[in-house]
């Protein structure tokens, strides 16, 4: 028997797919990434399907929509009884282990106790995952570090992270999780698996070092102006301090060059982390898929960090590197592809069966130089705010909600996108006409067609975890994993 595979799952947050410089982006360098996509399949149309980061990770760890995996925001449960990523790769026998951090929070109905911490944070580690490192909000581990370097105490997290500028990069908290990660793979001797989840290019926008200064704020470019007609959920939005961009030029085009710079900090920490597989002679025996949990808005249509329906928050990086289809390495896939099809494909690569809760597909046809005969033609991803009120209103009442109609969910193909609102209302973009998402479709028939297409979409991925198996004869059909015994 053949050897099995090492596999580095590797995510940046809040990272969008148009800052990569192999990508065409006209200001931002990304030699490392670049690199990587020369020598992988890099999937140009690729999405998250939800956001923000619990959501969207939720669908890229059980390769699940989120109408089924129903994880709509920070600190939203995920239900225990669902497969992901972690226990896919125990039950290959690997010992999957996590450096960063994944914001799942736990099923209340595992816990014992009202008084379990793990009830009161989103940030709660995925079920299956041993920890090599993990950075949650506080991040005390580096913090830690800093204090030894002799850097004065930062404080808290999030200030620790605000000032990334005022301390040398090779200080800064990417480096410090690939340290982690180096070391840990030079312990390594069986196959591994290993989930890289680097925080960066997240807010706050303070690139580290000498990356706080590696763009000039004049040559950053300029955003997607707001439309002059919008949907009163963009009103609403526009009136969130934290998510609204800022009104003076000057503070927006700093803002936009601290991204790019976090962009190329990361960036050379893959850099880092690829040299280290190469010179540990893991090169040729390691599956690497790189992604993001969800883009930014970056000062489009007024806004920034990861809210609505705008494509800036949900067109992300994606790259897969498999050393053993080399053919296709270079090679750009233009179709539409998800983070939903990440764990199909590292099911392939482990040689385990898909699980049936998933709504995404195998990548694998892609990485072997052999595109499907059918794949899908368009992208979709959700967007539920109802997370944003709960604590607001306590208890949620039984019966009629305020919540159920707090959502939107969106159908793009390559000419147009629609989105369906949770009360009612509908959006349409002519795409062809205007790439920017600020241009209506008013060609009704092409709006109809959108809009059965986002149905048909949904009732064809309703959860099927039991709906394909028959019990007669002892069970006929699709068995769910987990079963001790059957025909």
């Amino acid at each position: 028997m053949s050897r099995r595979l090492n596999v580095l799952l590797i995510t940046l947050d809040q990272f969008r797919s148009d800052c990569l410089s192999c990508a065409g982006h006209p200001v931002v360098r990304t030699p490392h990434l670049d690199a990587l996509a020369a020598r992988s399949v890099r999937f140009a149309r690729h999405y998250s399907q939800a956001t923000p980061c619990a959501p969207g990770r939720a669908s890229l760890y059980t390769g699940m929509y989120q109408f089924n995996h129903r994880v709509v925001g920070n600190g939203t449960p995920l239900d225990d009884r669902f497969d992901n990523v972690a226990r896919l790769a125990r039950r290959a026998g690997y010992d999957p282990t996590l450096f960063g951090y994944t914001d799942q929070s736990v099923d209340p109905r595992t816990t014992t106790a009202g008084d379990d911490p793990r009830l009161s944070t989103y940030e709660g580690v995925l079920p299956g995952f041993a920890v090599g490192l993990h950075l949650p909000t506080h991040h005390e581990p580096w913090r830690h570090w800093l204090t030894e370097l002799g850097h004065d105490d930062p404080g808290d997290g999030v200030r620790a992270l605000a000032t990334e500028s005022d301390r040398p990069a090779e200080h800064g908290v990417s480096t410090y999780l690939t340290d982690r990660v180096i070391e840990w793979l030079e312990q390594r001797h069986d196959p591994w698996f290993a989930h890289v989840s680097y925080l960066r290019p997240h807010p706050p926008y303070a690139a580290a070092g000498h990356w706080a200064a590696h763009y000039d704020p004049e040559t950053v470019g300029e955003p997607v102006l707001p439309a002059d007609d919008r949907h009163p959920l963009h009103t609403l939005i526009l009136g969130i301090p934290e998510a609204t961009a800022p009104a003076d030029p000057a503070a927006l085009r700093h803002l936009r060059a601290q991204y790019f710079g976090m962009v190329s900090d990361v960036d050379s920490q893959v850099g880092r982390l690829l040299d280290a597989l190469e010179r540990l002679g893991h090169g040729d025996d390691t599956v690497i898929v790189l992604t993001s949990d969800h883009g930014e808005q970056l000062g489009d249509h007024g806004l920034v960090q990861k809210v609505g329906w705008f494509e800036e928050s949900h067109h992300v990086v994606g790259m897969v590197r498999h050393p053993h289809h080399g053919t296709a390495h270079g090679s750009v896939v233009h179709d539409f592809t998800e983070n939903v099809d990440v764990l199909p494909t590292l099911a392939e690569v482990m040689a385990i069966d898909v699980p049936p809760q998933c709504d995404g597909r195998s990548l694998m046809p892609w990485l072997r130089g052999e595109p499907p005969p059918a794949w899908r033609d368009a992208a979709h991803w959700e967007f539920d705010w109802r997370s944003l009120v709960i604590p607001w209103l306590g208890a949620v009442p039984a019966g009629d909600e305020p919540t159920v109609s707090m959502h939107l969910a969106v159908t793009r193909t390559t000419e147009a996108a629609y989105v369906q609102f949770g009360d009612g209302t509908w959006l349409g973009f002519d795409l062809a006409a205007d790439p920017t998402w600020r241009t209506p479709l008013t060609d009704s028939g092409a709006l109809l067609a959108l809009a059965q297409r986002q149905l048909l979409w949904r009732s064809r991925h309703t959860d099927r975890t039991l709906s394909d198996l028959v019990l007669e004869s002892g069970g006929v059909g699709r068995w769910p994993p987990g079963v001790p015994w059957r025909l």
